[in-house]
Parts: C-alpha cells; structure tokens; sequence
C-alpha cells in the first residue's frame, strides 16, 4: 500500500525536513496521506531526531503521528542504539522520545568523562576513586555502558586512546556488578545448587567485555539436551525425561533409566559433538570459562563435570559434585533411597574421561594416591567455586608475560568475596598492587585489615607500610610534567623518536617506543643484572622504553634496534594509553605523550618519509 501511495519515501522526505509552517505550499497534500504511508516515511530511516522534531511541530496530524510513545521515536531510538532493545518488553508502554533524550544525555557525559581521563590519569594507574564520576552519573547504567561499546567499536586505527579509556571504564563497571551479583548469589541458602550459575558469574567477572550470560549459556545446554532426548528416544521411547517439559525437570529414581540417561549423555557428548578433557593445553584459563567450554568442546575436569553435571540433571539424573583431589569427579548413587550409604554405594563418573565410570579403587588408581573417605563427599556451590577459583588463583600466580597480573587479580577478588578473611591471600594481594606500583591507598586499607585478623603478620605488614607511605610522599613530591627537547645539546645521541616501529636486533621482536633517555636511568643491579656493561656502548648511549608485541614493556638500547621495514601495528594493551592513531607506518603520539616529547612527531615525519618512501619508491 505504501508503495501504491508514493513512489518511494526518499522522494517525500525532502519535504518533510523543511521547515514549513502549516500553510506552506504541498503541506496540506502531505498531511492528507493515509496515517500508515506517513508514519512509513517518518520511519524509513532517512530522518534524524531533529528532523523529526521540526516535523512534529508543523502541524496536529504529525505531531500525533510522533508521539513520543509511538513508533516513530522508538524506531530513532532502535537505528541509533540497536543494542539496547534487548532490555525492553514488548508489552511495556516506553516514552521513546524520552529514553532518547536520557541515552543522548548519558553519551555525552560519558564521552565527556572517557576524554577527561587521559590528562588526568596518564602517569599513573587509574586510582581507585577514579571511576566516582562515572559510577555517580545519572541515569541508566546502560546508557552508559552502551556508549562505552560504541567507543571500542569505532572504526578503523583512530581514537586508540579514548577506547583504551572506555575499555579501563567497562571494565571496572561491569566487573563491580557481576561482582556485587556473585556476593548476592553466595548468600543464597546451602540447598540452593545453581553450580552453573555461579560458573557463569567466575567467567563473566573474568570476560567483562565478553558478551556472557546465563540464559545464552543455558540455551546452549539446552540444544545438547536436545540431542540427548533424540538419542534417548532410540533407546527407549517412553523413557520418562522425554515427558519433561523445557525449564522443568524432577529426578528419576529407577538406575537403569538412569543409566539410558547417562549412556546418551555419554554418545552425544563424546561421539557426536567431540568433547573431550584438554590434556594437551591442560594449564590454560579458557578451559574453566564455561562460554568456552562449550565453543571449543574442552576443559579440565571440574569444568567438564559442571556441564556434565547440568545436563544429567536436566534430564532427571540426580548426580551430585565430589571435591575429589586433583580431579574433580562426579557421583552417582546406586544404593536405595533412604538407606545408610558409604563411598562404595556410589559409582564415580569422570567427565574429563569421557564420562568412565569408576568404583572407589578406579578413583584411587586415577590420581595415584590413596585417599580417606572424606574425599568422596558431595560438596555444595561455594565449594565447587572455591575450587574453580583456586584453579584460576594458581594459575595467575604463573602468568610469565601478562605484566599486569589481570588473571591473578580477577582470581583475588573473587576468592575475596568469598572467603574475605583469608589472611595469606589479602597479603598477597597487596604485595601485588605494591609490585604493579598501584593503588597505594587501597593497599593500606588491606594491611590494616590483615593486622587487625592477624597481628602476627606484623613484620610482612609493617614492612609494606612503610614503603607504601614512603610511595605516597614521592607522588606528592612530584612537580610538573619532564619535557624532553631533541634538540637540546644532551639529546643529540638520540636517534629514534616515539612512535616509531622498531625491530630489536638480537631478539627480533616488533615494538613502538613511547619514551626515550638520553643514557640508561635503570639502577646499578639493572645494569649488571641486564649485562648492559657487555654492549660495545654500554649504558653510556640512549635507551628507549618500548612496547613490545607479546605485550610486555622493555628498556631497549638503542644500538640493539633497527628501523622494521614492514611496519604493522603493535598489539599491546597499553599501546592507547601513549598513542591516538597508527597510520600504517607509524604511532601519532597523544596529546599527553606530545607535550613530554614536543619535538619527536616531526622527526617522525622526517624518518617516514626517508625510510618508507623510499622503499616504495625502490618496489615501483
């Protein structure tokens, strides 16, 4: 019908976005159009809010047609923030002019506070009390955060540092309220076993910025349960799971519909979709995020036994979790209901291992050891997290590379949350943010917590007091901003300038250097530790900080660096904190980075152009 009406809504649009007044020529021809061609125009997306604000104000017929609850502005508020519709109801009635104006509003704080950051954070780590501003805004959390994701999507190898702002911000923010649900989930009472999801809140504080949720991951389970009740149908079609309706399960009490339960589980799982336990990659941290279980169809055991776990009991399989050492095993009763049961009453099922099923010498054959009965004992949720947690803990504890510690201070936290008194591990989380030189007010917090738990830690405590406060003082002491001139008499040995793509020439790493000193300022044992004393020039030669692409940060000389010829861009967390753009060839410093280094962007210039050009000259 629209098209019988008008040739095409671009053709009337034009007219619609001028400023008439009622009487201007053709507007009583426009307005004369059935309702629903109209509101077809003012919806197909060629107007902008504004335009359809000037719209509304010529005349009654359209202003009732832009209703602020009508289908008008909700269709402006969906092509401008698609992601956000997800959080409304069909049912619900939603002023759509207003939810614009509240998510405009929130946008522009937000952007206001992401750009804010760089001046006032550049030299040091984001202190605790630096994302106030943002937490203290008005308006739905979601508006902010969804202008935080717009920032990290732009497009292309510009406003690098506005997105590592936004993604420092996200971070903090989505990790505070997945941290504030787990506390809440962990209050719930014993009898309540939701083992996936507190899994699910492990792996959400860890991804932040992943697109993790408790009904995806479950309507993923769900599809596999699918297959298992297609499985089970083969093997006896009256089976009672099959009756079970979707969200809704009871246990089944019979052992071998329990056991044509587990076999399909076992088909399906293993057989046809290939899961299996990760022996090769055994020590990665993907293997206990359950989003990543399911996407690369591996994990460690107690990761495989949550799944495994979560299924059977979908389909009426009463399975419960045991703690057992080294290996997270699972439990499966064949003694009768209500009699007195011991560990032999049980047969032990292994996830990792494809789902074997094992008597109590299997279970002690599998880790080598024998153990007492405790250790075959159910445990409850707090203790299955405790353990995935514990996972994550050792396994921050041997991060190599990652020099921000990110997994050994996300696994703190959580294991914090649920056990806050843990004395060994709050000392360790404050000689951590004491290592990283960060937070120092929340170190002292933490120690003072600890002396008062435990005054005989006071040797450890004082000792981090002390240099924590003396770290304090030295900040205070700080005056201005160095600024390095290149053409000063004491700089003239320096060859390189930030921003440049460098190749190290003994250990052939890519990185960009974001800081240069005219001769090496690392101390004494650096220097010997380093055997800098063994280069021809020694420390007597500049030195360069430098970002490297397995993301650690170096302290280079610079007879050990050469120009890369191929220049790409250097992936390092940190490459937004220096730099705003990569051209192809080169960083552009940011504004802070450029007041330290004022003269480096033209020399810059002056090598890309000597180096690259040409190159590109000598290919033609």
């Amino acid at each position: 019908m629209a098209a019988a009406a008008v040739d095409s809504a671009m053709e009337v649009v034009p007219a619609l976005a001028e400023e008439a007044a009622p009487e201007a020529a053709g507007l009583s021809c426009l307005v004369n159009l059935p309702g629903e061609v109209l509101e077809y125009i003012l919806c197909s997306g060629a107007l902008t809010a504004a335009d359809i604000g000037r719209v509304s104000s010529t005349c009654r017929r359209l202003r009732e047609l832009c209703q602020s609850s009508g289908k008008v502005w909700k269709e402006q508020f969906r092509v401008r923030w698609p992601s956000l519709m997800k959080h409304y109801s069909p049912t619900d009635y939603v002023n759509w002019l207003e939810e614009y104006k509240v998510r405009q509003k929130a946008g522009l704080e937000a952007r206001k506070i992401v750009a804010s950051f760089s001046k006032r954070f550049f030299s040091e780590h984001v202190p605790c009390n630096g994302f106030s501003d943002i937490e203290n805004l008005e308006g739905p959390e979601i508006f902010f955060e969804d202008e935080l994701v717009c920032i990290l999507n732009m497009e292309g190898r510009k406003a690098l540092t506005w997105k590592y702002y936004a993604k420092k911000i996200l971070y903090y923010l989505r990790q505070q309220k997945i941290l504030n649900n787990l506390k809440a989930f962990l209050q719930q009472p014993d009898d309540y076993e939701s083992y996936l999801e507190g899994a699910i809140y492990i792996d959400q504080y860890c991804n932040p910025l992943s697109d993790i949720s408790l009904k995806d991951i479950q309507a993923q389970i769900d599809s596999i349960v699918e297959l298992v009740c297609k499985t089970l149908r083969g093997i006896n079609s009256r089976h009672p799971s099959l009756a079970f309706k979707a969200g809704e399960s009871s246990m089944i009490m019979e052992i071998e519909l329990q056991s044509q339960v587990l076999d399909a589980m076992n088909y399906v799982l293993y057989d046809q979709l290939k899961f299996k336990g990760n022996r090769m990659d055994y020590y990665n941290a993907l293997n206990l995020y359950m989003h990543q279980v399911l996407i690369r169809r591996t994990g460690i055991p107690i990761s495989m036994s949550l799944l495994y776990l979560t299924i059977a009991r979908q389909l009426g399989v009463p399975l419960e979790p045991v703690n057992f050492p080294s290996h997270f095993l699972l439990r499966w009763c064949q003694g009768a209901e209500g009699a007195t049961l011991d560990i032999f009453d049980y047969i032990y099922i292994d996830a990792f291992g494809k789902g074997k099923q094992l008597t109590v010498k299997e279970c002690e054959y599998l880790i080598g050891q024998h153990v007492t009965a405790a250790l075959y004992g159910v445990v409850n949720v707090k203790k299955v997290l405790q353990r995935m947690v514990g996972n994550l803990l050792s396994l921050g504890k041997r991060e190599g590379i990652d020099q921000s510690y990110q997994l050994l201070r996300d696994s703190l936290d959580l294991y914090l949350a649920m056990y806050p008194d843990q004395v060994q591990l709050l000392l360790l989380q404050a000689r951590l943010y004491f290592h990283l030189g960060i937070w120092p007010e929340k170190v002292l917090d933490i120690l003072q917590h600890i002396q008062t738990l435990d005054p005989g830690q006071h040797g450890a405590v004082g000792y981090l007091v002390q240099h924590t406060l003396e770290h304090i003082e030295r900040k205070k002491e700080e005056v201005g901003v160095e600024v390095k001139l290149r053409s000063h008499e004491k700089h003239r040995d320096v060859c390189y300038s930030i921003g440049l793509i460098m190749k190290h020439k003994r250990y052939g790493y890519n990185c960009v250097i974001y800081g240069w000193d005219p001769t090496c300022m690392m101390g004494h044992e650096w220097i010997r530790n380093m055997n800098v004393h063994s280069l021809p020039h020694g420390h007597h030669q500049p030195f360069y900080n430098v970002l490297v692409e397995d993301g650690s940060c170096r302290y280079a000389a610079q007879e050990n660096l050469e120009y890369n010829v191929e220049p790409q861009e250097i992936s390092h967390p940190d490459v937004g904190r220096y730099f705003s753009e990569f051209t192809g060839t080169h960083y552009i410093p940011n504004a802070e980075l450029e007041i330290r280094y004022p003269e480096d962007l033209e020399s810059v210039y002056e090598t890309v152009q000597n180096i690259y050009s040409a190159k590109k000259e000598d290919v033609e």
